[in-house]
Formats: structure tokens, sequence, C-alpha cells
């Protein structure tokens, strides 16, 4: 039989006889995913009004927003890990109830405490994608996998970029607390999808968890995190920061060491290590890096006063609404994506969307004088994000044993994860000392915009550049 077989433990007759069609399956993996990634953007619409609505100081008040971040950091990995172990559709379902769990705690107070508990949960949700992403690996007729993965991954930017007006639009004509239910009842009905339509996969690795690996992993991206989320508010010269960056170095190399004598480790470094799986890992980070640019600098752009020069005045909902075709053109392209990686090869569509990615930003650069120019650079950017997105897990998959796919995929999804919080950490650094006076406020200047596009645009093409690295043999 084959390599799933030898590798599986038994799957009760319940769970192996529940076997949607793929269409069904595709689609219910996709809107998990959307709904995911949805929680990325909810609070952004009531981020000015957080310190306000909580009791707590604008300091205090960002961490509902890091500490999303940092739980789906630490959780992506040790989710994917679980998944091979223990099933995937199992965790999954867990990863579900942890979100609607914390959509409710969220919803039902009005204090800082719960709600970095609440969004701390919701975060922990964000492994749901790799999960899908190997479900479907596992699940799925071989002519199907390439565009469903490709669909699963174009849901990480699709779920920001629809969530932006959505959540602009309930935030703006009800109470906040209804983001939160309304996000509960997302996470409900995703997770009666999939205890109805999702089977449970065969292919399993029995192990002994490594807890040893999950603290040390999970101490060493807090650190690194938080130094990056933090940086700006509290020095980057300062003695928390510089501690908490080495506090990372030491205990990644720690967890190294440890990692590599484990007979069933949470990352098979050694996997990792080889150069298909690095090289694509570390092109998702600058992939991610270039995405986050446009996350948090095109909404600022639309919503500055026309008094500025270069601003155009928009509220958030008509903001978001502008960008929200760019979650469009990722999901549109996915399959587009999925296409040209069977025929042309993953590498190449990697390749091809981070240096649509950088004409994008560089459309940005020179087209600033109105709406409709934002939004096709956003467009253009969109859409080479949905290509390189969607060829990761491609090549992710085809260097790895079918064992580790979950694991695999959620290593790359923190990776991306690593890109967008470096992303936001510079760009506000950037826009932060690149002001302009209007009356009491200062606002980022045109500068500020032009070097932030111009800063995700070297990292687009680091990202080609990484993706020119990728070796494509049999053996890697």
């Amino acid at each position: 039989m084959s390599l799933a077989a030898d590798a599986s433990t038994t799957v009760t007759d319940a769970e192996s006889g529940r076997r949607p069609g793929p269409g069904l399956l595709i689609a219910t993996l996709g809107m998990v995913g959307v709904v995911v990634s949805l929680m990325q953007t909810l609070v952004i619409p009531i981020i000015p009004a957080l310190p306000t609505l909580l009791g707590t100081s604008a300091s205090n008040a960002s961490w509902v927003i890091t500490s999303t971040l940092l739980a789906g950091a630490v959780f992506t990995p040790i989710s994917g890990r679980l998944g091979d172990m223990f099933g995937k559709r199992r965790v999954l379902f867990a990863n579900l109830l942890a979100l609607i769990a914390g959509s409710v705690v969220c919803a039902s107070f009005s204090s800082l405490l719960p709600e970095i508990v609440g969004r701390s949960l919701q975060g922990a949700a964000v492994g749901a994608i790799p999960l899908g992403i190997s479900i479907m690996r596992d699940e799925l007729p071989v002519e199907r996998v390439g565009s469903a993965m490709a669909i699963m991954s174009a849901t990480l930017g699709v779920g920001g970029a629809i969530g932006l007006p959505v959540a602009a639009a309930i935030a703006q004509n009800a109470d906040w607390h209804v983001l939160f239910w309304s996000s509960a009842v997302l996470g409900a009905l995703c997770a009666a999808l999939v205890f109805l339509f999702v089977p449970e996969s065969p292919v399993r690795t029995p192990a002994r968890f490594d807890f040893g690996g999950a603290v040390g992993l999970s101490i060493a991206l807090l650190a690194l995190l938080v130094a990056i989320t933090k940086g700006a508010d509290w020095g980057w010269s300062s003695a928390s920061i510089l501690t908490l960056f080495a506090v990372s170095l030491v205990v990644f190399l720690g967890w190294g060491f440890f990692e590599l004598r484990q007979r069933a480790p949470l990352v098979d470094l050694r996997v990792s290590a080889r150069p298909r799986v690095l090289f694509t890992n570390l092109a998702s980070i600058a992939v991610g890096f270039a995405l986050y640019g446009m996350s948090l600098t095109f909404p600022q752009l639309l919503m500055a006063p026309e008094e500025t020069g270069y601003g155009f005045g928009l509220s958030m909902v008509n903001a978001g609404l502008a960008l929200a075709p760019t979650g469009l053109v990722m999901m549109a392209l996915s399959p587009v994506s999925a296409r040209l990686s069977a025929a042309r090869g993953p590498k190449l569509t990697l390749m091809l969307g981070s240096t649509v990615i950088g004409i994008g930003y560089l459309c940005a650069v020179l087209l600033m004088n109105s709406v409709w120019q934002i939004m096709l650079a956003a467009v253009i950017v969109a859409g080479g994000v949905g290509l390189a997105y969607a060829a990761m897990p491609a090549l992710i998959m085809g260097a790895v044993p079918i064992t580790e796919t979950a694991a695999a995929n959620g290593l790359n999804s923190l990776m991306r994860s690593i890109g967008t919080s470096t992303s936001s950490a510079v760009m506000s650094v950037v826009l932060a000392h690149m002001t302009i006076s209007l009356g009491a406020h200062l606002l980022p200047s045109r500068d500020g915009f032009h070097t932030t596009f111009f800063i995700a645009m070297s990292a687009a093409v680091v990202a080609v550049a990484l993706t020119a690295c990728i070796p494509m043999g049999k053996k890697d």
C-alpha cells in the first residue's frame, strides 16, 4: 500500500466513511480559511476607540492586536504537529472551538484582560489554514489538489481584504460587541460544516508530543515577536527590547539543539533545512512582509485628509470598499496559480508572483493622484500575492514526507506571520517618523508613504532572489 497507509493509525468507520464530494470539501475548508483570516482585520475599525472602550491607555490597548498575532505564531506550528499526530480534522475542529470561545469572551466583556484572552484564542485558530491545506492533499483526487491548495492558501489574504469593509460597516452602525458575536456565529457555522463534511485523514504519525520543543519554540517566538511589535513603542535600543532579542536568539539556539536530539520533534529541522523547504520559507517571510505593506499603508493613504495634498478623506468603510477587490483578485488568481504551477512549476509561479508584487508597489509610487490609481496598485499587489501564496504549499508539499504535511505547512504559515509582523513594525516606524503637521495633528507625509512602498518593493525583490535559489531536483 502507499506511504500514507503505512504511516497511518486506525480511523473509525464513521470518520473514514464521511466522504463528501471534492467541491463540497474545498468550499467548506475555503470558508474556514476566510473566516479564520477575518480575525486579522476584525478590530481594525475600532483601533482608535479601543482605549476609551476598554478604559485603558493606547499602549495597553495595542495588546488586543498584538495578542492575536502572538497566539497565531505560537499555535500554528503546534496545531500542525498535533494534526499530523492525532488527526487533522480533530485539531481543525478544536481550532474553530477556540475561535468561538474567544469571540464569546470578547463579546461578553468591556475590559482589557478579557479582550486580550479572547483575542489570543481567536489568534490560535489561524492554524486551521495549514491544516486545511494538508487535509486537501490527503483527501482530494490528485488532479484537484493543486487548485484546492491554492484556494486555501489564498484565503489568508482574502479574509483580511473582505473583512475590513464588513467590520467597518458593523462598527460604524452597531455596538462594537456585535463584531465578536458575528465572528462567534461564523465560527459556529464553520465548525458545523467541518463536523458534517470534512473526513478525518487516515494519514497519521503516531508519536509522543514534543512538549519541550513546544515550550522552547513558544518562548523564542514570543520574545522575538514582542520585540518586533513593541520596538517602536518601547524604543529599539531600550534594555527591554535588546533583552528580548537576546533571549529569543539564545532560546532558538537551545531549541534547535534540543529538536535535533528528539525522535519525534515538533519541527523536523533536518527536513526544514532542505534547500527547497528552507528557501521557500525564507521567501515566504519576504512575501509576507511585502503583503502587509499594502494592508497597513493603503487604508491610511485613502483616509488621510484632503488638506494633506495627497489624501482622499475616505471613511473607514469607503476605504475598505475601495480595497475589497484585492480579496476577490487573490481568490480569482489562486486557480490560475495552480495551473501555472502544474505547467511550469511552482518555483516559476512564486517568482512571477513576487515580481508582480514589486510592480504593484512601483505603480503605487508613480500613481498617487486619485482613488482609482490606488485601487489599481492595490489590485496588482494582491494579484502577485495570490500567485505567490498559492505556489508556496506546492513547493513545501513536494519536499516533505506526507506524514509531516500539516507541520510543514504550519511552519510555512509561521514564516509568513513573521514577515507580516516585521513589516508592521518597520512600516509603523517609517510612517511615525516621516510626518507633516496638520493643525494639532501629525500625519504621515507623502515621502513617508513613498518610503514604505520602496521598502515593500525591496522585499519583493528579495523574495524573487530567494526563490531563484530554490532547487527543484527530485532529491530536494
